[in-house]
């Protein structure tokens, strides 16, 4: 298989080389840029035919082989063709045949071929494009663009927006679950604190209530005023019960009443 391979980039390359000696000589006959004889046209059709059905004659594990082996020969457009293919190859089915070619010019002076081709799953348009350089036409990319119906193309539009909108509610819960943990984290936050900070020193005892002096009695404090009016009324007493003022003790002192008096 390898051989295969090899053989298979040596073709390609030989053939991109006849094609460009054959396209500049052509590409001097003509008068106006944007104008192609239809010999240089046919021709070019005719090799990226035979180009495109040798592409689509390798299965996926010998088109990568080839796309490596491109590679390494720096041809990066053929590679980059091959890629293509391997992408699409699934969708297309195996290769049956080209329906219409058709080649032209155009502003960039490229020559862009445009193949519509038939395979088993359905029709591809391929298109490749040929740049000028150094006398020497050059492939310089390729595409493939299979047709899909109207209820593939829908299936993949619902798909992708189904797949966005899930993106984005997996996102909006994810930020949701990690807001509902702020709180946890401050609490964590709080206790690792409390075990780094010291613990606090022990309140001191209380002072005991100092001691406040009994105030003496109000009657006392009436003795104590009046002690000249408390020694007439012992006196008084004394002589009108004829008994010594040494026994008698006067406690208090209390103003009767006008209406006492009075009966008195």
């Amino acid at each position: 298989m390898k051989q295969n391979i090899k053989r298979f980039v040596v073709l390609l390359m030989l053939t991109v080389c006849v094609f460009s000696m054959t396209a500049c000589g052509s590409k001097n006959n003509t008068s106006e840029v944007d104008m192609l004889d239809p010999q240089t046209a046919s021709y070019v059709c005719q090799v990226s035919e035979d180009l495109l059905r040798q592409i689509c004659s390798f299965t996926e594990e010998q088109a990568v082989q080839v796309e490596a082996d491109l590679r390494k020969e720096k041809q990066t457009a053929l590679a980059d063709g091959v890629a293509a293919w391997v992408n699409v190859m699934d969708d297309t089915g195996a290769y049956i045949g080209a329906i219409s070619s058709e080649t032209t010019l155009n502003e960039d002076e490229e020559y862009v071929c445009v193949i519509y081709a038939q395979y088993a799953n359905r029709n591809v348009e391929y298109k490749i494009f040929y740049t000028l350089d150094d006398q020497s036409l050059a492939p310089a990319s390729m595409t493939f663009s299979p047709e899909y119906t109207v209820a593939e193309n829908m299936t993949k539009a619902a798909l992708n927006t189904l797949m966005g909108m899930g993106i984005v509610f997996v996102v909006l819960i994810f930020l949701s679950l990690l807001i509902s943990c702020f709180k946890y984290i401050h609490i964590a936050e709080e206790k690792m604190r409390q075990k780094k900070e010291p613990a606090p020193a022990a309140a001191a005892p209380a002072q005991a209530a100092p001691i406040v002096a009994e105030e003496p009695a109000a009657e006392e404090e009436e003795l104590v005023d009046d002690l000249e009016l408390v020694a007439v009324i012992t006196a008084a007493i004394a002589a009108a019960a004829d008994t010594p003022a040494d026994g008698l003790v006067v406690r208090s002192i209390r103003r009767a009443s006008a209406a006492k008096w009075k009966r008195a």
